[in-house]
């Protein structure tokens, strides 16, 4: 539900500039007709997130399941620009994130445990970093749809990788550093007086991000084999 609903926000921002696009009228008058000329420009984007993990396991047990909220981007861009179809784009921005891990009771069969044990919550605080490929299609009047991809970097500010307490006492331990690759597509809208543009991003972790717990028995990790987080970014960049 709350994937379909960041969704929509893309569509209603394209929808409220749909006059701007004429698609398929004649040419009209070009809004800042010079702007991707420019070998260097800069901006910032606002956006939204919703982050979930991808997890493999051990033994075939029942999932466990990712409750997800919608989270917050915000940062800033540099272009580079190579030709009219090709663009290099450094995007440095923090992300914010909150999923929370629901364990069925069948994790705990012999075990005491409480309610609470059921249930752990992940607060996630990103530096993300991605380096990226614009690959634009021609300009068509005040539009420009694209593809981006590319690699990123993230330094989990709300990591407790080396907190010395586990799950037993509460924390889910998670890793500092990570690495992703990204794949998204948007539209540029050439306005009077800046360029902006929707976007939507997934984004794929290319690590395990999970520390196990010391108890190597424990109801939480050890039949973990890999977590990794993957995400969908709505952005709105403004230039």
């Amino acid at each position: 539900m709350r994937t379909k609903i960041l969704i929509s926000f893309l569509f209603f921002s394209i929808s409220i500039f749909e006059s701007e696009a004429q698609l398929f009228t004649k040419e009209r008058l070009l809004n800042n007709e010079n702007f991707d000329k420019a070998p260097l420009s800069y901006g910032y984007y606002l956006g939204f997130n919703s982050y979930d993990f991808n997890i493999d396991y051990k033994t075939n047990v029942k999932d466990i399941q990712v409750l997800k909220a919608v989270g917050f981007n915000v940062g800033l861009i540099g272009n580079v620009r190579i030709n009219d179809y090709f663009d290099i784009r450094l995007e440095p921005g923090l992300v914010m994130s909150n999923r929370t891990l629901s364990y069925s009771n069948t994790y705990f069969d012999g075990l005491a445990y409480e309610e609470k044990d059921l249930e752990r919550e992940i607060r996630s605080t990103y530096i993300h970093i991605p380096l990226l490929v614009k690959i634009s299609t021609k300009r068509i009047n005040n539009i420009k749809p694209f593809i981006v991809g590319g690699i990123s970097t993230a330094l989990n500010l709300s990591s407790n990788q080396d907190n010395p307490d586990d799950n037993s006492n509460g924390n889910f331990r998670m890793t500092k550093n990570n690495l992703f690759y990204e794949l998204g597509i948007g539209i540029d809208f050439y306005l009077t007086w800046f360029k902006f543009t929707p976007s939507l991003r997934g984004v794929f972790s290319l690590k395990d991000e999970h520390v196990p717990d010391f108890d190597t028995d424990s109801p939480w990790t050890s039949n973990i084999d890999q977590m990794q987080t993957r995400g969908l970014f709505i952005n709105f960049t403004f230039q």
